[in-house]
Formats: C-alpha cells, structure tokens, sequence
C-alpha cells in the first residue's frame, strides 16, 4: 500500500485529510491500481453467477427502453420535435436520456451506503477512504460506456458513419463525471450519519428522471415550466449528448465552459465534506 495510505491509516482524531481541489485528483494518481482492483471486483460480482454474465448490462437497458418507448410512443403518442419521426428515431433519443441520467443516478443511489457497506475498512483497515466514490465512479462508466456503444452502433446502422462531432463527446462527459462525483461524496458522507439518506435519495433520483428531458424533447415542457429545464444541469447534459452522437451538433462553448465550472466546484464541494467529516466515520459506524 502507498505511503500516502499508510499516513491516512492514522486515528481519526488525530489525521488531518487533505482537502484541496489537487487532493481530489491525486487520490487517483496515488491509488490507480486499488481503484481497479475495487471497481473490478464490483463489476464481476455483480454479474458472477447469472446466466448472461455481462450481458445483463446489455439486456437490462434494453428491456427498459422497450417498455419506455411503448408506453411514451404507442400509450401516450408523444413524438419528438425536429428529423426524428419514426419509433426507432424516438428509442435511440429517449435511450440517450436514459444513459446520462442512469450514470448520475448509478452514483448517487449507490452513495449513501458506500461507506457502511464497508464499515471494515473504516475501522480496521488502513485504506484511503476517499477512494470509494471514485470506485462507485468508475463502476457508473463501465455501465455509461457500455450504453454509449450501443448509441454509437444504432446511429451507424441508422446513418451509415457516426457524426464528427463525436470527438466532442469526452469533453461533455467528464463534467458529468465531475458532477456525479461530487454529489457521490457528499451522499457517501451523509449516509453515514442519516441513514435514511438512501431512501430519499431513490426518490430524487426517480424524480429527476422525470423533471428531465429523458422521454421527452424540452420544448414539450409548457413555456410556464421551463425554468425546470433551465435550472437542472443534467438536462443540459442529455442535450449536450444527443447532440454529439445523434444530431451531429457541437457543444454550445459558453455552455459547456459554464458546466465545466459548475462540475469542478460541486466535485471540489463534495470533496471537502466528506474530507471534514471522516473523523467521526469510525464513532458512528
């Protein structure tokens, strides 16, 4: 283990964690290779023993978009403003939605528990705590990515090449992880003192799937409404990208230089909570 971990291994009265926003970034320059070993480990036990493996990570997706685009298309006859009038068209924009808000919602349902969950590692073990939400990240991207593919060979099959302006969707992508990150801190750290945390935040969580433009193009949201568009930064994020694998549209800069900086502060913010009330993990756990 690092030497870094060894000195965070100190009684919690005593340590004092580091909060600054290079901190954050070095838990996983210092960590890599514990961080994979997490990640990895969740992702396999997850899966182990069924039948399709990591299929599932395929199928359930699936399964939901079907029964999303049956009730929004066929049930309630919605259609999306713009090119896209056809049924598969609607699938592939409201499976988009669904990937960026499943990643942000894989993260911060997951996060309440995190730390109690691993309860052994706060008090037995000498481990760098601050790694679990970045764990709890990357196990969110393996499942993004996964979606992402399948976006990227739908609009193949669909187009016959995918848009150039793909290239930008890295750019979109890492302030939602930044975004996700910081509100995985700050649950993670919450959890630990309200228990009851994980079931409010399943709630917000289906509720923002809902106040998002997920199954439904914004311009659907009455004129009176729209400020529930305007203020909620995942709503951009789906914008953002469908338009960088669907619509073959850039990232509005000024936008995305606004939820680059949104995105740092909420990882920063979220960082520094949990940084300040890990001391007391170990008396409530």
């Amino acid at each position: 283990m690092s030497r870094s971990a060894q000195r965070e291994g100190t009684p919690a009265s005593a340590a004092r964690f580091p909060v600054s926003p290079r901190a954050l970034f070095a838990t996983v320059v210092d960590h890599g290779s514990l961080l994979w070993q997490f990640a990895r480990r969740e992702i396999s036990g997850r899966y182990r023993g069924s039948l399709l493996g990591f299929g599932w990570a395929v199928v359930n997706p699936l399964l939901l978009l079907a029964i999303y685009t049956f009730v929004f298309s066929v049930v309630f006859g919605m259609r999306w403003d713009g090119p896209v009038t056809d049924r598969a068209g609607f699938a592939l924009l409201v499976y988009a939605g669904m990937v960026v808000h499943g990643f942000f919602a894989e993260c911060v349902t997951r996060a309440p528990t995190l730390v109690v969950d691993h309860r052994n590692l706060v008090k037995r073990v000498v481990f760098p705590l601050q790694l679990l939400p970045w764990s709890a990240l990357v196990v969110a991207a393996f499942h993004l990515a996964v979606g992402v593919l399948l976006i990227a060979g739908a609009v193949v099959v669909r187009t016959g090449a995918l848009p150039a302006q793909v290239l930008a969707l890295p750019l979109v992508v890492a302030p939602l992880a930044l975004f996700a990150l910081g509100f995985t801190y700050a649950f993670a750290a919450l959890g630990v003192y309200l228990r009851d945390l994980s079931q409010l935040v399943g709630f917000l969580a289906l509720t923002l799937l809902f106040l998002s433009p997920v199954f439904y193009p914004a311009s659907a949201v009455p004129e009176g409404w729209r400020w529930l568009i305007a203020v909620n930064p995942l709503a951009l994020f789906i914008e953002m990208v469908r338009g960088c694998l669907i619509h073959g549209a850039w990232p509005d800069l000024r936008a995305l230089a606004a939820l680059w900086a949104l995105a740092l502060a909420v990882a920063w913010l979220g960082f520094y909570g949990f940084q300040r009330t890990r001391r007391g993990f170990a008396d409530v756990l």
